[in-house]
């Protein structure tokens, strides 16, 4: 039991709250400079049409809260309960919880205004940077993408699963930068921050069990030498 709270401690819990402390001074650093974002904001917000409304509406509902919990817990039962892969449900809460633990500890910190355009969806006046939504989108539909990919052997379909889970994110980002939700910076690295979730949730719990499921072989011995005397 100690040995397995001490990886959890080194593999997942230490690299989260570097993590943490990185998207937190990230976002000190980056509402200190004067960046000039708000010119992409006002450019989009000067192109806005009825049909990019519509269409940015449902992007950005692909990663909203209630569907992100409702699908990850879905997915973590069916994964459990189903599959019997718990090692994957257990990757997948990772991913998505890790990411959305880090946004409320820093945005609430960081404080960052939005971008000074009509916002087209309702949230709080500062909890700009990171954006959660983005965030939340790579951290579900890139672990999913992640978890099927494994499982798959040919190319193509691995090819269409990481392009669909790639695909989900960027237009969730920018939905958010169009509807004035977000800065530019905001939804980068709400994407970095979702990668790195996955990246470390995969590394803390896939790999390892990957490594359990399909141990090295032992070396072979060599081939006595033929002609020695």
């Amino acid at each position: 039991m100690t040995d397995h709270l001490r990886y959890y401690a080194s593999a997942l819990l230490l690299p989260l709250v570097a993590l943490t402390a990185v998207t937190y001074g990230a976002g000190e650093l980056i509402t200190s400079l004067p960046t000039g974002e708000a010119a992409v904001n006002t450019g989009l917000a000067a192109g806005r049409t009825g049909l990019w409304n519509t269409l940015t509406d449902i992007g950005t509902s692909l990663s909203d809260t209630p569907y992100v919990v409702a699908l990850t817990a879905v997915t973590a039962v069916f994964l459990g309960l189903v599959r019997r892969r718990w090692y994957e449900a257990a990757f997948l809460v990772a991913a998505v919880w890790s990411q959305s633990l880090i946004f409320l500890a820093t945005s609430a910190l960081v404080a960052r205004h939005r971008p000074p355009v009509h916002h087209l969806d309702p949230a709080p006046p500062t909890s700009s940077f990171p954006s959660g939504h983005v965030s939340a989108a790579v951290g579900f539909y890139c672990a999913v993408a992640l978890l099927l990919a494994l499982r798959l052997r040919r190319p193509a379909p691995r090819a269409l699963v990481w392009t669909l889970g790639v695909a989900v994110p960027l237009i969730v980002a920018f939905s958010r930068l169009y509807r004035g939700m977000h800065f530019l910076s905001d939804v980068l690295w709400g994407l970095l921050l979702g990668a790195c979730c996955v990246a470390v949730a995969a590394r803390a719990i896939l790999a390892r069990h990957r490594r359990r499921e399909h141990p090295r072989l032992p070396a072979r011995s060599p081939e006595p030498d033929r002609h020695a005397v």
